[in-house]
């Protein structure tokens, strides 16, 4: 016996390497393009600033180079351009400040006090403040005795934003579309394994399944915060990349139906959870039921297909109609108190794939209702 579970716990244990091992390497396939532009722009930044332009501090322009580039992958342009004017707002009170009342660890402490302050009071945000406060530390700091450097700093500050810009968007552009499957791949397939899986536990009166099932649904959700991540930023890049503009409807696809798959995971959680309460409670299970979740399932499959091709989900949006009417057969047989509440979790479900796959709000409500009540 002891030898047994020894054996499953060390198989327990590779299988744990081996997933943390795949998402580091998903997450470095992810994120290589952003080291290589990161490093790009700092060298060009700094060649521009010192070679070309002869500023002997450039300091400044490499910093917001980098910075720029981090502020690209997950945020919105508009955070871009915030992150640029944080640096430039350092800059001007770190120089004033230095000027009025010298160096030392207040003069540091006032500055960026008085930077973060100025930020928030021309309401900017989070990044904004905080671009402002490190960037007054550096000018209190790092370069505190080079005298009539306001001016150079600025300029600085501003060609490493503009290069970043630059290497963002036309030189070193990331595609879009691969990175957007290298995330979308894995969380997606996640979220029509659990479907299928907790079709099974209920086919097969699984109880236990369904509330491990529960746990691993738990654990998968960063999967899709971090898909969420990816969208923003590559439907970024194919709006302001002229190298990438032919990627925007497949993007813009994505951007509007990720929302709606979240709340379709989210909610899936609760449908397993009370599909645990079923079996435990040993209520009826008629078949419809578990073949209902895995149309969910195939549902989402290719829904992802959809998105990739560009075409309109016709065929997702079918299979979810089909689902929602396996189910409403289902409710029209013999059902106990939680197998109830898991069709009307479905309908939630549908209502948010049909959203996903483009269908408006009121019409979404209109084709869930008719195919629950086994009409079109």
């Amino acid at each position: 016996m002891r030898v047994s579970q020894c054996k499953q716990s060390a198989t327990k244990a590779d299988s744990g390497l081996r997933q943390t091992c795949q998402k580091a390497y998903r997450r470095m396939q992810t994120y290589f393009i952003l080291a290589v532009q990161a490093g790009l722009a700092a060298a060009l930044a700094w060649v521009t600033a010192r070679e070309l332009l002869g500023n002997q501090d450039p300091t400044f322009a490499p910093a917001a180079a980098v910075g720029v580039i981090a502020a690209a992958i997950g945020n919105n342009a508009r955070r871009t351009v915030e992150l640029i004017a944080g640096v430039v707002l350092g800059i001007a009170v770190g120089d004033m400040l230095i000027r009025l009342l010298g160096t030392g660890p207040w003069q540091t402490g006032t500055t960026v006090f008085l930077a973060i302050a100025m930020a928030a009071v021309v309401r900017g945000t989070g990044a904004l403040m905080a671009q402002a406060g490190g960037t007054g530390v550096l000018v209190a700091t790092v370069t505190p005795t080079n005298p009539d450097l306001e001016l150079p700093r600025t300029i600085n500050a501003l060609i490493g934003g503009l290069i970043g810009l630059l290497v963002v968007l036309v030189i070193v552009p990331l595609n879009p579309t691969r990175t957007l499957r290298r995330v979308a791949d894995p969380a997606l397939d996640v979220f029509a394994r659990q479907m299928t899986a907790s079709a099974e536990a209920l086919a097969c009166g699984d109880a236990r399944a369904a509330e491990e099932l529960l746990d691993r649904m738990r654990a998968a959700e960063q999967e899709l915060d971090r898909l969420d991540e990816v969208v923003v930023a590559a439907d970024e890049v194919a709006r302001h990349s002229p190298l990438r503009w032919r990627r925007r409807r497949t993007l813009a696809a994505y951007r509007q139906g990720v929302d709606h798959m979240e709340r379709a995971f989210r909610n899936s959680r609760t449908l397993v959870r009370r599909i645990g309460t079923t079996l435990r409670d040993h209520e009826p299970v008629p078949p419809g039921l578990p073949a209902a979740i895995e149309h969910y399932g195939e549902a989402v499959r290719m829904l992802h297909r959809d998105y990739l091709a560009a075409r309109e989900p016709v065929g997702a949006r079918e299979r979810v109609l089909v689902a929602v009417r396996e189910a409403g057969e289902a409710c029209r047989h013999d059902l106990g108190f939680s197998g109830t509440i898991v069709v009307s979790q479905l309908r939630t479900i549908a209502n948010d794939l049909l959203r996903a796959t483009g269908v408006p709000r009121d019409e979404a409500r209109r084709m869930v209702r008719r195919a629950a009540a086994g009409q079109g």
